[in-house]
């Protein structure tokens, strides 16, 4: 593939809506951005594929925000992954983690089913908006551990919107991201029972995403795909990456928040902080380590 043909199939998001107000629609490709996950993470193929589907929904859920308002999806299960986090917001950075990256299930048992890897618990989405001190958080129980119907159950239950979603991360031999991508369909208030069944019938025909993009089709073919028989107005295209804000700074800013007491116990060594969401690595030099003891005793004085 050439360099201009690598840049027109990029992760990207594009946004729709039907010209009559009867839905609006997400298609998300999230390819690189899972790949990405996978090697910062050294994930299993069980997490490549959960968290890369939590990653997709972060990223479709985030592109109903305004700005840098960001939302976190979290699953938290008594499967042997334990939990899974994935953050974004509305300028297209996504990023996330799972608790135990190396987490497998064992196929070989009988109704083994990918679910189980997160397994019973409960799904927890926040939204960090404009102008409001805490954010807002829904709860609900896990429909199957899976993500796609623990976010079409959210959907439902909490944002009180019927939709459709599809998540999907497909692997190569090697274990690897071949594509990856997802898309959102919500009601809108004036849509026509009618319409919505049409819809839901359509998309619950399509081919897996991985699948559509593997074939050739870019975000904007599947949007059309989707919307099918019905017209799609574009409303708004953006870049998306698995992207992280974490620094040597930030790292300085939350250790100046301990005490003394804790911060005097580090005293004469080098500190090295791996961030959960990127796992990069940063190192606190002891001489500026020194400097924030220093701080936090004079606080005391």
């Amino acid at each position: 593939m050439s360099l201009k043909e690598e840049f027109k199939f990029k992760d990207r998001l594009i946004k729709g809506i039907h010209p009559g107000g009867q839905f609006k629609i997400s298609v998300v490709k999230t390819t690189d951005v899972v790949q990405a996950a996978k090697e910062n993470h050294h994930l299993s193929l069980l997490n490549t594929v959960i968290l890369g589907r939590t990653l997709t929904a972060a990223m479709l859920l985030a592109s109903e925000l305004k700005g840098e308002e960001r939302i976190q999806v979290r699953l938290d299960g008594n499967g042997p992954i334990g939990m899974v986090v994935a953050e974004a917001n509305r300028v297209g950075e996504v990023r996330g983690y799972v608790q135990n990256p190396t987490a497998e299930l064992d196929y070989s048992e009988s109704n083994v089913d990918i679910g189980d890897g997160v397994g019973l618990g409960i799904l927890t989405v926040s939204k960090t908006l404009y102008n409001e001190a805490e954010p807002r958080t829904s709860t609900i129980e896990l429909v199957k551990g899976d993500v796609i119907a623990d976010m079409a159950h959210y959907m439902v239950q909490s944002e009180q919107v019927l939709s459709a979603f599809l998540l999907d991360v497909s692997l190569d031999d090697k274990g690897n991201v071949k594509q990856a991508g997802g898309l959102l369909v919500q009601r809108l208030p004036e849509a026509e029972d009618e319409s919505m069944e049409t819809l839901q019938k359509t998309v619950a025909s399509m081919p897996p995403v991985s699948e559509m993009l593997a074939d050739g089709k870019y975000i904007d073919d599947i949007m059309h795909l989707a919307c099918t028989p019905f017209d799609v107005k574009e409303l708004d295209r953006q870049p998306v990456h698995f992207f992280c804000r974490c620094s040597p700074v930030r790292f300085k800013n939350a250790l100046s928040l301990l005490s003394y007491d804790d911060l005097k116990e580090m005293e004469g060594e080098s500190q090295e902080i791996i961030c959960h969401y990127c796992g990069n690595r940063h190192t606190i030099p002891k001489d500026e380590i020194r400097s924030i003891i220093e701080k936090a005793r004079a606080k005391l004085n």
